[in-house]
């Protein structure tokens, strides 16, 4: 009984075993040495091509839609959000120094005033807590705004008793918390401000970008299908072949309603944000540069010369022409100057609804420093009570200016904030839909495509 096979030194070598990758490979080339081969393979391609168009569609759009509702519903809220924070600090920090001021004198809506400025921020903080989405530096900041706000009320509860009693000490708790809000608050709060912008800015950029991937998926998706189409014809001279013909339409459709959906969206994005998020920023740092001046206008009074800078000026006094330079420009007088907050914002206002409001904040303002240059030549005349009276008087006061300045930026706000809602829903409006249809226009164009190779091959049988 002969053994086993052996190999020897001249025997020939074993048969290397194929792969299962090799033999398909073979078979696809057999396949494709025959018409209905090599239209079973058009076809898969053609279905595959198609599919890959309509999920790279609803993916890329998926996410432009996604980024477009976070503008609209999280990241310009909670910038807004981070605004309010920020104004309700500083009037709160305004307000308590007015009140100081007026010494046994203060009014219950002074005091109503503060108290909410200080609810308002405590109550968005907790919101901004809730909704940072996972923000270290935003965290970062509402925790330290968390923990310094105690400490700053407590401080001016101390001032205030002090000051009733006629102590002098109250005024040096007021200054302490007066620096506690500028070194310490604000700084935190603009922190989070520009945090929840930047945020916003990256929202916008994802929404308004150009889904390249999905537009060259159904470029190529629609020269396939012309392609197989062509090639149809001059096989059979027949014009149409009703299944491809469906597949390229309804390919042809989503790629037009892609391209078309997206530039509408990003137009309107883009009105948004030029024409209301830009606009918003500037009157809302408008607002706080009023609000910060007006706390140094009262501190001014409150510290009669103090505190000075390096320079033996009254640092309250600088700090107010500072403010009103970046509110209105250098001048006291005039329109305001193009590179302030006021001037750009003028500039930046697209109908007469939303440049009035500027306008009249404007006027104002020139209204103010003519009225504080009175009260500060009181003050510098020895005369503390007429300064006073100029200051957080009824008639006449710089207080009521500032007071209609406050009002009229936060109306030109409520209309830019409108204007932004606008733009930016029917930015958001122009992706809807568009990622299941998508879906479902690539499916029938797959579908079409594999009956319409389907019908050629019927002919071989």
């Amino acid at each position: 009984m002969p053994g086993p096979a052996t190999s020897g030194p001249g025997s020939a070598p074993a048969a290397r075993r194929r792969t299962a990758w090799a033999d398909g490979v073979d078979q696809l080339r057999a396949a494709a040495t025959t018409e209905p081969g090599r239209l079973r393979i058009i076809g898969a391609v053609l279905a595959l091509l198609v599919l890959a168009f309509g999920a790279a569609t609803a993916w890329q759009v998926g996410d432009r839609a996604a980024a477009a509702r976070d503008v609209v519903e999280h990241s310009q809220p909670l910038s807004a959000d981070a605004a309010d924070i920020y104004r309700s600090l500083a009037d709160a920090d305004t307000t308590a120094a007015g009140g100081f001021l007026a010494g046994g004198k203060e009014t219950q809506a002074t005091r109503d005033r503060y108290e909410s400025d200080i609810a308002m921020a405590a109550r968005l903080l907790a919101k901004a807590s809730s909704n940072t989405r996972g923000s270290d530096a935003a965290a970062r900041q509402i925790e330290k705004l968390n923990s310094q706000l105690p400490r700053y009320t407590g401080l001016i509860e101390t001032a205030r008793t002090n000051n009733r009693q006629g102590l002098p000490l109250g005024g040096a708790y007021l200054r302490y918390a007066n620096a506690q809000m500028r070194d310490e608050l604000l700084p935190a709060a603009r922190g989070l401000y520009v945090t929840e912008t930047a945020r916003l800015g990256e929202d916008y950029d994802s929404a308004k970008a150009w889904p390249w991937l999905a537009l060259a998926a159904g470029l190529v998706a629609l020269g396939a299908l012309g392609w197989a189409q062509r090639r149809n014809y001059r096989r059979t001279n027949r014009v149409f072949n009703r299944g491809l013909l469906a597949a390229t339409a309804a390919a042809a459709v989503v790629l037009l309603w892609l391209a078309a959906g997206h530039a509408v969206a990003r137009s309107n994005l883009t009105t948004s944000y030029e024409n209301g998020a830009k606009s918003l920023k500037l009157l809302n740092e408008a607002r706080i540069d009023a609000l910060q001046a007006r706390g140094d206008e009262n501190l001014t009074l409150v510290a009669r010369g103090a505190v000075v800078t390096k320079d033996q000026q009254d640092f309250y006094e600088v700090g107010y022409r500072s403010g009103m330079k970046d509110l209105a420009g250098p001048g006291t007088s005039g329109a305001a100057a193009a590179d302030s907050k006021l001037g750009a914002a003028l500039a930046l206002a697209d109908d007469e609804a939303g440049r009035r409001p500027v306008r009249e904040a404007v006027a104002t303002v020139r209204e103010w420093q003519a009225r504080h240059a009175a009260a500060r030549a009181a003050d510098d005349q020895g005369d503390y009570d007429r300064a006073l009276e100029k200051v957080i008087g009824s008639a006449g006061a710089t207080g009521q200016s500032f007071d209609r300045v406050n009002d009229r930026l936060a109306t030109a706000l409520e209309h830019e904030q409108r204007e932004f809602r606008q733009a930016a829903d029917a930015g958001r409006g122009a992706l809807a839909g568009l990622a299941a249809g998508a879906a479902v226009l690539a499916v029938l164009a797959a579908t079409g495509a594999v009956l319409g190779i389907g019908r050629r091959l019927s002919e071989y049988r």
